[in-house]
């Protein structure tokens, strides 16, 4: 299991592009969507932002229900202007914070399923939310994924 910790968040605002997408979608070479939009995003935004990119950020929301409904996903930054983009609010409140460490997005697809094993155990005190969840990417090889939760 990865390192988890605990953290309470203010509002931030970020955007970028967004689609609407569901799990089901993303296994399927046809359907998924999440893939093309990261690579529109390092084709057409990720040269505006050289040398020094500030971190990039996956922000799910509007879930239509849980894991298995649809929901947004709004690939970005803070602090990107033009009317090409989309912004998202990540909702104030609890989260856990998952480290990733290794090759992405290899890396980022093996936590996620470790987050998912994580809530599936009925022991832990913690549910999420379905609210706002976000991956933030911090180097090649370094990540967190928070994941809104509400305690029981």
């Amino acid at each position: 299991m990865p390192n988890i910790q605990k953290v309470e968040l203010q509002t931030q605002t970020i955007n970028g592009l967004k689609i609407r997408t569901k799990n089901a979608d993303e296994m399927n070479l046809e359907t998924q969507k999440i893939a093309p939009l990261w690579e529109k995003f390092f084709t057409e935004v990720m040269p505006k932002l050289e040398p020094s990119p500030p971190p990039l950020y996956g922000v799910y929301s509007q879930y239509e229900s849980d894991a298995l409904g649809a929901y947004d996903l709004l690939v970005g930054t803070e602090g990107l202007e033009g009317s090409e983009f989309t912004s998202v609010s990540i909702k104030e409140g609890s989260y856990l914070v998952f480290s990733v460490r290794g090759e992405l997005p290899k890396s980022i697809l093996e936590v996620w399923g470790q987050i998912w094993a994580y809530f599936e155990d009925p022991s832990v005190d913690e549910r999420r939310a379905y609210e706002t969840d976000f991956e933030r990417y911090i180097s090649k090889d370094e990540a967190e994924i928070y994941i809104g939760v509400h305690y029981l």
